[in-house]
């Protein structure tokens, strides 16, 4: 049996059907049982409880041999707990962090110390539990461009506040395979894979990708970040999150991140591009 947390997000939601499909026993750890029957596969069994719950997270995690996590909450309080009482009852670990998550603080996190600062403190959690783990590095997320779809919708125009940053965004669906392999053979326990898609773009390039697949142009507009940062915050993000969100696509907008490897070694297959991942989400942006 694998618990499998955050099982209605983008990521959480292909762990669960993936591993569905490979067979597996399947438990999901959500808080709306409704929602997720209505998202996830048949035969996936449905617990309700969050990771701010011990008693409701040991009930769940009765049976399991391994997990698959994913940190919802704004910062680690909470999390030495939480990591403790997963490796209590499953042998085996698998975190979702993030590309730079190595970079971070080594020691205790606050909220403060950002997003890379709170993975690189679960990091630690989940290499000293005691438990076999893995954890995954992916970089930018292709499901974020999710928050154009209104605009897109609309006709456009897209604002956005560095179009010129680039980056290789990864399809949900590839971060999941990996997750699926962790947590069903041996191959990747003690290691920590990252993973990009195959091509570097920048954001005018994927609305551009966007319009194409849809068959009607889209026009992208500098967006001051005064803006972008009040929606980034009105979307649930704590303000030093924003912050350190557009200065990172400042950056890349003179470093742009850089596609690897890792993917291709591991699955033993190219990454899905940016193309396939809006293809895969066209009602999302119709």
């Amino acid at each position: 049996m694998i618990l499998v947390t955050g099982a209605t997000g983008k990521v959480g939601g292909q762990v669960a059907k993936q591993l569905a499909e490979a067979g597996a026993d399947v438990r999901a750890l959500v808080r709306d049982p409704d929602r997720a029957r209505a998202a996830l596969p048949e035969g996936v069994e449905i617990v309700r409880g969050d990771l701010t719950d011990l008693t409701g997270l040991e009930t769940a995690l009765e049976g399991v041999e391994a997990a698959f996590l994913m940190w919802p909450l704004h910062g680690p309080e909470g999390a030495a707990e939480v990591v403790g009482t997963l490796a209590r009852h499953a042998g085996r670990l698998v975190y979702l962090s993030a590309g730079g998550g190595d970079q971070g603080p080594d020691e205790e996190a606050d909220p403060e110390d950002g997003i890379m600062g709170g993975h690189a403190h679960l990091e630690r959690l989940v290499r000293d539990s005691g438990a076999e783990w893995t954890l995954l590095r992916p970089g930018g997320f292709a499901s974020n461009t999710l928050g154009w779809a209104d605009k897109v919708r609309a006709g456009g125009p897209v604002r956005i506040a560095s179009p010129r940053a680039a980056r290789a965004l990864v399809h949900e669906a590839d971060i999941a395979a990996v997750a699926v392999r962790a947590l069903l053979t041996d191959e990747l326990v003690g290691r920590a894979p990252g993973m990009t898609g195959p091509e570097v773009l920048t954001q005018a390039e994927m609305v551009q990708t966007i319009g194409e697949v849809l068959g009607r142009p889209l026009k992208v507009e500098e967006q001051p970040r005064e803006e972008a940062h009040a929606e980034l915050v009105a979307a649930g993000l704590p303000d030093h999150y924003a912050e350190g969100i557009l200065d990172a696509h400042v950056q890349m907008e003179h470093e742009p991140e850089a596609a690897t490897t890792d993917f291709p070694t591991v699955m033993g297959r190219q990454a899905l591009t940016y193309r396939d991942w809006v293809t895969d989400h066209v009602a999302d942006f119709s």
